[in-house]
Formats: structure tokens, sequence, C-alpha cells
């Protein structure tokens, strides 16, 4: 048993870097697009607000397998774009679909901060960018920490849909070997959920540093 289980961990291991490759460039857009969306929700041009509250409720209120599915299948085809190889898909959409819940987090922690700051800010003769940038960020941002610390946990969980669309990463492995080792198929699914936890403890950690960091700063 214990033989077997190391064996089959040595075969997923040649979809981890897939695994990890599409979880870092993911999460790298997917705040990239948080912080995006999250600030445009915040401008007073109705148009820029209207558009990004569109696009913030389609992603949230669609699950990821379709927008996967509607991103591979449905838009090279109905709009001939070409999104590039499985692997920018897979990017693509799930980077759309948690930047859209983490722009969330980005307006809400933005607007927790205190309202006399920006009014102190403002009588200093501070333009926008620079009470964005050296006000209201740098506090709303440990506030940000544990949120996206969780989110970053999903992202990860969120790759194993990728192998849906050809992408072999770690899921995608564990069903050739199940496929091709029938009685082993269970031990070979235990050893996917155990790799993935492997690949999660890291950022478990990250999470809770970024707990205790938010905590300081709220209590400062």
């Amino acid at each position: 048993m214990f033989e077997t289980g190391v064996n089959i961990l040595t075969y997923l291991s040649q979809g981890a870097w897939t695994t990890i490759s599409i979880f870092l460039v993911s999460t790298l857009f997917s705040f990239i697009m948080a912080f995006v969306a999250g600030l445009m929700r915040l401008v007073k041009n109705p148009l820029v607000r209207g558009f990004t509250t569109l696009y913030v409720e389609i992603f949230r209120g669609t699950s990821l397998i379709v927008q996967l599915f509607w991103l591979y299948y449905a838009v090279p085809m109905l709009f001939n774009i070409d999104l590039g190889s499985n692997f920018w898909v897979g990017v693509i959409a799930i980077a759309l679909n948690y930047g859209a819940y983490m722009s969330e987090v980005v307006r809400s922690s933005i607007l927790a901060i205190d309202k006399g700051q920006t009014e102190a800010s403002i009588a200093l003769n501070f333009s926008g960018f620079q009470r964005m940038r050296h006000i209201i960020l740098p506090q709303a941002l440990r506030l940000m920490l544990p949120e996206f610390g969780n989110y970053s946990i999903q992202i990860l969980k969120g790759t194993a849909l990728v192998s849906l669309i050809g992408l072999t990463d770690i899921l995608y492995y564990g069903d050739i070997y199940r496929s091709s080792n029938l009685s082993e198929g269970p031990i070979a699914y235990m050893m996917v959920l155990v790799m993935y936890f492997i690949i999660a403890l890291p950022l478990i950690w990250l999470s809770k540093k970024g707990e205790k960091i938010s905590r300081r700063g709220v209590a400062s």
C-alpha cells in the first residue's frame, strides 16, 4: 500500500509543474484584475462603474467550469478570437473569475478606511492619486491580506478544472493512472488529494501570517 502510494505520487509529480505554473500566473492576473475592477467600481463615471459592475456580477454569478468551457469552445467559434493555448485559456478563466470576487475585497477595504483621513489629505492638497497611494491603499492592503490569502488557496483548488480542457496537471495524471490501473483508482485519487494539500501548505502558512499582519494593523 505504502509503496503503491509512493509510486503514484511519483507519477503524479509529472503534472505538478503545470498545476503550480497555472496557479502562479492565474494568481498574479487575479490580483491585477481585482485591483483594476475594485478601483474602477469606485470612480464617479457611471459608464465605467456600470461596465465594471456588469463584469463582476457576471463572473460571480456563473460557474468557473462554465466560464472555462465558454472561453475554450464558444469564444473562438462565435467571435473568431484566438485566446492562445489551453494554458492561457485556463489562466484567463481563473483570473476573470477570482478577480471578480477579489475586486469586492479591494472595494470594501478601501471604503472601510476612515473618511476623516481622506478629508485631512485633501486639506493638505494631496491629489487623488497621492491620497490613494500614500494614505488609503497602505491601510487597505492590511485589511485585504487575510481574504487574499484565502482566495489564493481557492485559486489553487480551482486549477484542478483545467484538466477538462486538456491541460496535463495533477488531476489529469490522476485520471490517466486510474484509467490504466482501475483497482488502484481510489488510491490514485487519494494521492491527488495529498499532493494538492502539500502544495497548499505554504499558502495556508502565508494566509495565517497575513491574518496576523492584518490584526496588528487594525490594533495599531
